[in-house]
């Protein structure tokens, strides 16, 4: 397990499975032989995408950012659409770490997509029930309100069977959250209208997760966003804000769905100053 420690909290990267979508989705407009230079496409133009949340350990909090895709969720179908080749392993990482789910405060959701949220829940004696059966989920209201009562194209992944086993866990905010000193949830869009990147500031050193708004490190330039994107110019502006944020404080920038990196530290040019790999970096 990858690990990553910025002041006074330590970040470890938990296994919460494996999707493989398509490559055009996932890199929108951008031609394939420009973005299959930068990452790893196969036969069937499908490319990897790991749903590894970040467990965050510090100031008395024991956090997850996002929730994995869990175990049993997807249907036979679905696992081929989708390109499923791995379930969650959260708890055994968890219990690797000396923890259980119950020692779980917040669990982060950015936004509430299935990918981020069918680790949420699990099904137990016959019923769906929380996995994280102690934790505060937090999202932002206008998120919950879209993810509660989806549009006809987002209610292809804001899934009933996602929410409403831990409805009573949600605290929703209007525009941001501190869930632990120094750590800020702030609603900014794009991807989802809801969207929300985290944002971790200890002294000197900073941290943002960015999540679907770059979903990997291919997606750097600003104009590089995905077809799923609700909103995709609020996707560019933000990344353009949150870029130059990063690049001028040297921030380490964190990801949930590259298959190759964790996190990135970024010079004041945009190059890459430090970074750390997962188990399929090279």
């Amino acid at each position: 397990m990858e690990q990553l420690t910025i002041g006074d909290y330590k970040l470890t990267w938990l296994r919460g499975g494996v999707t493989h979508p398509d490559g055009g989705a996932i890199f929108g407009v951008v031609p394939k032989p420009l973005w299959s230079r930068k990452y790893p496409v196969n036969e069937q133009n499908q490319v990897e995408t790991r749903c590894d949340p970040i467990l965050v350990q510090g100031n008395g909090r024991t956090m997850l950012i996002e929730a994995g895709i869990g175990n049993g969720r997807f249907t036979e179908k679905q696992k081929r659409n989708f390109g499923i080749t791995e379930e969650s392993q959260i708890e055994e990482d968890l219990h690797a770490l000396g923890l259980t789910t119950a020692d779980i405060d917040d669990v982060l959701m950015t936004h509430m997509h299935y990918d981020h949220a069918a680790g949420l829940v699990k099904h137990q004696h016959g019923e769906d029930v929380p996995v994280f059966e102690n934790a505060v989920i937090r999202t932002s209201a206008e998120e919950w309100a879209e993810t509660t009562n989806p549009n006809i194209r987002s209610a292809n992944t804001y899934w009933e069977q996602n929410w409403k086993p831990v409805r009573s866990q949600v605290e929703t905010y209007e525009e941001t959250c501190i869930p632990a000193p120094g750590i800020t949830m702030k609603k900014t869009g794009g991807h989802s209208r809801g969207m929300s990147i985290i944002t971790m500031e200890q002294g000197e050193e900073t941290l943002i997760h960015m999540a679907d708004n770059m979903p990997t490190l291919a997606h750097q330039p600003v104009l590089w966003v995905t077809a799923y994107d609700d909103y995709p110019m609020d996707s560019i502006a933000v990344k353009q804000r949150y870029m130059e944020l990063g690049y001028n404080s040297r921030s380490w920038f964190t990801f949930y769905h590259d298959c190759r990196y964790r996190a990135v530290q970024f010079d004041e040019e945009g190059g890459t100053q430090q970074h750390i790999l997962g188990n399929n970096g090279a």
